[in-house]
């Protein structure tokens, strides 16, 4: 039987949530990606690594990133949240921007997390701020999809995590 792990960097609760319910469905142990252990790690046939979406990076991939040499012959799976509704050219951006190299043909999906402005951090809330006044100034039928998924959201607290998201994920499994 094959052994796995959940590596989770999560900021907010989604990709917790997401992790949670992966472990619940295979059994997985889950760890923070801040206090996982290489040696610990390279134990396990199947390392599953979740990560929020910041400025098109996925948290906790540095992780992957810096011990790829030793993982190589691991099944390795990771998956990304974000508050966007799902957009294909998105995630191929995504996938382009962080699978480079020794992680470029590891499986990625996309998981819908949440939006709360309330329990961010400054630092997130100006930023978000800023970037719904910058998107504002569009005209709405020219929003992306993040753009309109942010400018509806506004300073409501929005939870779109769902546990159809994780399908995908213990298929590949």
């Amino acid at each position: 039987m094959m052994k796995g792990i959940i590596l989770y960097q999560s900021k907010y609760g989604a990709t917790k949530k997401y992790a949670d319910w992966i472990s619940e469905a295979t059994g997985f142990e889950c760890v923070e990606t801040k206090k996982a252990n290489i040696k610990e790690v390279e134990k396990y046939d199947i390392i599953v690594l979740g990560g929020g979406i910041y400025a098109m990076g996925i948290a906790g991939l540095s992780f992957l990133k810096r011990n790829i040499d030793v993982l190589s012959n691991k099944k390795i799976i990771v998956f990304f949240c974000c508050a966007s509704p799902y957009d294909e050219d998105a995630h191929k951006q995504i996938r382009s921007h962080n699978m480079k190299d020794k992680l470029s043909d590891i499986p990625i999906f996309y998981c819908r997390g949440a939006w709360d402005m309330d329990s961010m951090s400054f630092k997130d809330k100006t930023l978000c701020k800023m970037l719904r006044k910058a998107v504002s100034k569009k005209d709405p039928a020219d929003y992306e999809i993040w753009e309109k998924a942010i400018m509806d959201a506004g300073e409501n607290k929005c939870d779109w995590t769902d546990k159809k998201y994780i399908d995908p994920i213990l298929e590949c499994i």
